[in-house]
């Protein structure tokens, strides 16, 4: 039954611009189910998008626009009954938020305070009533600064990301690896074990979709395969692959990652090679969904041991899909959300 309409605990989400993926992930897709639990959920997005132009002499007048074209949302939040804040208005700055009303809410899934700036992320938590984090890595930060502290993964939306028809579409042995470009240093750590996984399988193809093309220095260029991500090839372009990666670093910016590349593999079925740090570690502890792999040898063992054994991949896809239907759906997440939402608004004893 929807809640009644007069009754609704009306929030403004400040999120990034079109080029924030957390904007779809920790936002869009709760607005409906949200809706039918008393939460109305509505987004200012940014008009200058969350990431500043490559050139440092553009940055200034960027800055400049995102704050002078972000005064009139502020206001708006006068409108509303809590503020939500899916990071920084401005990237590593605080500017406008101490103006919009409260209460307020931080989602924050990214370890922000690692960045040159990162004392911003201190003075945003601590003018916040309550802060969500994506991970327990980042819970443990954060609750330094403030005390109303809860951890809610970032959740899948399994209807849509879900197991095609088929293993892959031609029967191809099909690596891949779906983000943006900035995640691309993680996989160029890890070359040598991708290129002898490719020279023992040369039946085996590296897929690489992201917003950029990379830039490989030893693999075989026969048996790499890039493909700009678009919103409509997010879902095809992973269903189709046979095998997702996630490999990290171990620093404390990889720490703070919330999975969300290795939760949409589990999603479509497929089984996963990943670092086993953090939230990738305690993914992998909830069911026999693929491997943890740290050094070179053992990315080399475990993607081999996929390759060749396609009842094992079958059994591993079966099983991370489960468990994202347990554990990280939105079925399962939004009424968390609602629920934090309703008691910081205070609609909620």
């Amino acid at each position: 039954m929807k809640a009644n309409e007069s009754k609704l605990l009306r929030v403004i989400a400040y999120t990034g611009g079109h080029n924030a993926p957390a904007r779809v992930f920790r936002v869009q897709n709760y607005v409906r189910p949200l809706r039918a639990m008393g939460v109305e959920l509505e987004e200012s997005p940014s008009r200058a998008g969350l990431y500043p132009p490559s050139r440092k002499w553009k940055r200034p007048f960027w800055g400049l626009w995102n704050i002078g074209s972000r005064f009139p949302d502020v206001l708006q939040s006068y409108r509303y009954e809590l503020s939500l804040f899916q990071r920084e208005m401005l990237s590593t700055f605080v500017t406008w938020e101490p103006v919009t009303k409260g209460p307020r809410v931080l989602d924050v899934d990214d370890a922000i305070w690692v960045h040159p700036r990162g004392h911003f992320a201190e003075r945003l938590a601590r003018l916040c009533d309550h802060v969500i984090c994506g991970n327990q890595f980042l819970a443990e930060q954060f609750s330094c600064w403030n005390k109303s502290v809860s951890v809610l993964p970032t959740a899948v939306d399994s209807q849509f990301f879900c197991p095609g028809s088929g293993e892959n579409g031609q029967g191809r042995i099909i690596i891949g690896w779906s983000g943006l470009h900035t995640g691309l240093p993680y996989l160029y750590r890890i070359e040598a074990a991708f290129s002898e996984v490719l020279r023992r399988h040369p039946q085996a193809i590296f897929r690489i979709v992201c917003d950029r093309r990379p830039e490989f220095r030893c693999l075989p260029p026969e048996q790499l395969e890039f493909i700009p991500w678009t919103p409509e090839n997010q879902v095809r372009t992973i269903q189709e692959m046979t095998i997702g990666i996630m490999p990290l670093d171990d620093s404390e910016l990889a720490r703070g990652k919330c999975s969300y590349k290795m939760l949409l593999y589990m999603a479509c079925g497929l089984p996963v090679v990943v670092s086993p740090l953090e939230m990738n570690a305690e993914v992998l502890s909830k069911g026999s969904v693929g491997f943890g792999a740290v050094s070179d040898r053992q990315w080399v063992s475990s993607l081999n041991e996929l390759i060749s054994n396609p009842d094992l991949r079958l059994r591993m896809g079966q099983a991370g899909r489960e468990v994202i239907l347990q554990n990280y759906s939105i079925d399962v997440l939004a009424p968390k959300l609602a629920d934090v939402l309703l008691r910081v608004g205070g609609s909620k004893p």
